[in-house]
């Protein structure tokens, strides 16, 4: 194994709250703890209103060289690898991960591609893949015309990121599925892995009113409607007071959704819209929270969310859909299944554990079992196993 290795990391990165901002975070956090990682170079997005990105690491550099939605994202993060010399380059990545504006997304996803051209070994971890996003209920299009462009593009752009060395998926499925169309030998299996495994949780139920609560962000595939109106049913049916948790912002794409959402349902009572909830406030959100609802009427890949309920043993509640079905499945996570968009069974699935205390705690115990399983640090080490092979072979 190399044991003085310089990893430089193209991903979004608190203050920032571009996509997988939380994601860069962690795997950054955990690297920083290898004995083999002498140096961290982050080539994160330029900050507004005199945000700054702060350390107290000498191990750790922060190169502000890109923008979301500028067309030169990939020329300028190549401009700073050539001056900076990584050995390898991670880019934690999804197909939106540079601008939600066409052209300079896929102007971004050029860079795999442009690096080993200038010979620098790069790892691609890829959140998403298009084939398994629908795109309807993903709130990017119903037109027959604009899903078959959709589909077009997405197959030209996911070739741009196979020209990686290495590309990295979270899902099994996922590694089958693209081996299968492109015939690319370079793709594996990384899963995404718990942030953190707490301390063994007390599993005792909050004080005061339960507490269901939902986390991310919101308006294309994760929509709130459906879990207000089964929760106005719940509470027609138990004995307790429910207190929603909506905690997390509107997703770029459909800015004010929440907004007209509190409008819409202003007079249900006992709902709290968190806003965007920084990094030192997740622990408290999960905590207090009795059972974690996840209202997706479609998956775009591996669910952080889900990763972070199991940390701090949380039940969950989840959409019967296939990639969080595997996920379960491939994983140990365990949950109460509902039908997507459907008010009724998930009241139903919500009503089950605010009463079913025994059963509830099963769910609870084994979701912190499969976190704890598979850690952050974990990946971080498949992470060197693949940088080792990458560097020693070439």
């Amino acid at each position: 194994m190399i044991n003085q290795l310089k990893i430089g990391m193209v991903s979004a990165y608190p203050p920032s709250k571009t996509t997988l901002n939380e994601y860069g975070f962690h795997l950054t956090r955990h690297f920083h703890e290898k004995e083999e990682v002498t140096e961290i170079q982050l080539y994160v997005e330029h900050l507004t209103d005199n945000q700054e990105y702060e350390t107290d690491s000498d191990k750790l550099q922060f190169i502000p060289c890109w923008q979301f939605n500028s067309m030169n994202n990939a020329f300028s993060i190549l401009k700073q690898v050539r001056k900076h010399k990584p050995d390898v380059v991670i880019i934690n990545l999804q197909f939106l991960l540079f601008g939600d504006k066409k052209v300079a997304a896929a102007l971004g996803l050029m860079l795999p591609g442009l690096l080993r051209l200038f010979g620098y070994k790069n790892i691609v971890l890829l959140h998403n893949i298009m084939e398994e996003v629908d795109l309807t209920k993903a709130g990017l299009t119903s037109n027959p015309i604009l899903k078959w462009a959709y589909g077009l593009i997405g197959n030209i752009l996911t070739r741009f990121i196979l020209t990686s060395n290495l590309v990295g998926v979270t899902i099994e499925k996922y590694v089958d599925v693209l081996k299968a169309k492109y015939k690319k030998n370079n793709i594996v299996l990384l899963p995404h892995g718990s942030f953190e495994v707490p301390p063994i949780p007390d599993y005792s139920i909050p004080e005061g009113p339960r507490q269901v609560m939902t986390f991310g962000k919101f308006g294309t595939y994760k929509k709130v409607e459906v879990l207000i109106e089964a929760i106005v049913e719940v509470r027609k049916r138990v004995d307790m007071p429910i207190e929603l948790v909506v905690a997390g912002t509107d997703n770029p794409n459909v800015a004010g959704y929440l907004k007209g959402v509190q409008e819409k349902y202003k007079e249900v009572p006992d709902m709290v819209f968190s806003g965007y909830v920084e990094e030192e406030d997740v622990p408290r959100i999960f905590k207090s929270s009795t059972v974690v609802v996840f209202p997706y009427t479609s998956t775009t890949g591996s669910s952080g969310v889900l990763h972070q309920a199991g940390s701090y043993g949380k039940a969950a509640i989840l959409p019967n859909l296939g990639d969080l079905a595997l996920l379960v499945e491939e994983e140990g996570y365990r949950g109460e299944f509902f039908e997507p968009e459907n008010v009724e069974s998930l009241a139903k699935a919500i009503e089950r554990l605010l009463i079913d205390d025994e059963y509830r705690n099963q769910l609870e115990r084994a979701n912190f079992r499969a976190a704890a399983s598979l850690s952050m640090a974990d990946i971080a080490d498949w992470y060197l196993i693949h940088m080792d092979k990458l560097l020693t072979r070439h």
